[in-house]
């Protein structure tokens, strides 16, 4: 397997990239529209075919490529059944396998941040989108977000997952690039909660502002970022 991580710095955005080293088919995780060029070149410096791309939900804060993508590459575009975009070709469900290759990725849809939110689990690599972040938790104020479903994806899916299972965020504004279910189930300071109204209690109280351009974002990524 081969394995990249790339990162936005305006939107403190993750992206990921996971090829098999054999048939040398690859899948994107959450690309970013303005790093486009940056993705072609790795696919070419690594003679990659890129086959599948996906995005974990809908964005507010920064603008998809997965349209572009397809447009360049042909890719096939994958989003969780729950998604309102009408423009992705595949929409998974629950439990689903999407296959690269012979690499295998388990869908597990986890709402809360947002109502289409999933996340994809590889072996040992969770990708959990906005649902679970290093020492945080996507919020859930918007986008048919609700703390109620954030957690119990969290506790009652991801947390169920074994301890070793290396973390992926689709965010992250501190400068970490990885964690594990292990450490966030420890020190995670959102989840050393004792009910889930106490989780509740602090995802209803974050008093986060909006996202710049939330709304041009969003309109554009239900369109896959065509515009």
């Amino acid at each position: 397997m081969l394995f990249r991580q790339l990162f936005d710095k305006t939107s403190s955005t993750y992206t990921y990239l996971i090829a098999s080293a054999k048939g040398r088919e690859a899948l994107i995780i959450d690309p970013v529209l303005k790093n486009i060029e940056q993705y072609i070149k790795l696919l070419n410096e690594l003679d990659l075919k890129l086959v599948k791309v996906i995005d974990t939900h809908i964005h507010a804060d920064h603008i998809t490529a997965a349209s572009k993508l397809k447009n360049k590459t042909n890719c096939t575009t994958i989003m969780g059944e729950h998604t309102p975009s009408d423009a992705v070709e595949i929409k998974v469900k629950d439990n689903e396998i999407i296959y690269v290759d012979k690499l295998e990725i388990k869908v597990i849809y986890t709402p809360g941040h947002t109502k289409d939110s999933y996340s994809f689990l590889m072996d040992d690599y969770l990708f959990s989108g906005d649902t679970l972040l290093i020492n945080g938790t996507g919020r859930t104020d918007f986008q048919g977000g609700n703390p109620e479903d954030s957690y119990n994806s969290i506790f009652n899916r991801l947390l169920k997952l074994p301890e070793e299972t290396l973390l992926y965020p689709a965010h992250d504004y501190n400068g970490q690039t990885v964690s594990s279910i292990g450490k966030e189930q420890k020190f995670n300071p959102r989840l050393q909660v004792n009910s889930i109204n106490e989780y509740i209690d602090i995802m209803n109280n974050l008093n986060l502002s909006k996202p710049k351009l939330m709304d041009i974002n969003v309109a554009s990524n239900i369109k896959l970022g065509a515009i």
